[in-house]
């Protein structure tokens, strides 16, 4: 009996592959466990179908990623706090404070998870953000930080 894998199973082979194997152990196990279905010609055309529009829905995200990134890297973001007496920052702009920012100034919205920095900003002037939007792709964000 043909199945199509549906799970990765472990000494048999991983999901999508198409493997022969007992009757008995593909009808009682595989298919009753939700690890397999049969492998009949409408059940694979359906599933290269479902392969197929995964691989389009990843490639026009990616596509919209890069056209984003490509924006991030031209714009620049204003962030006024207060100052303290010595010229530091009372407290640091959080990722929040960024992601909020670029909204408000661009209508660009980011999760502030891709905001990669490890450094706080602590300090007035201007400083360059590293941005990890997904599927490999990074941008440059320039934040302005001025005192009130």
């Amino acid at each position: 009996m043909k199945v199509l894998l549906i799970k990765d199973v472990k000494s048999l082979g991983s999901a999508g592959e198409v493997k022969e194997v007992k009757p008995g152990y593909g009808q009682n196990f595989l298919i009753k466990k939700g690890f397999a279905k049969p492998a009949t010609p409408e059940i694979i055309a359906e599933h290269e179908a479902e392969l197929k529009r995964l691989a389009e829905e990843e490639a026009a995200e990616i596509a919209r990623l890069t056209q984003t990134a490509e924006q991030l890297d031209k714009i620049e973001v204003i962030i006024t706090k207060k100052v303290g007496n010595n010229g530091h920052l009372f407290g640091a702009i959080t990722k929040d404070e960024v992601a909020t920012a670029l909204k408000e100034q661009h209508g660009i919205e980011i999760d502030k998870k891709h905001i990669t920095d490890k450094t706080a900003i602590k300090t007035i002037g201007e400083h360059d953000l590293d941005l990890k939007l997904g599927h490999g792709i990074h941008a440059k964000l320039h934040v302005d930080v001025q005192g009130e």
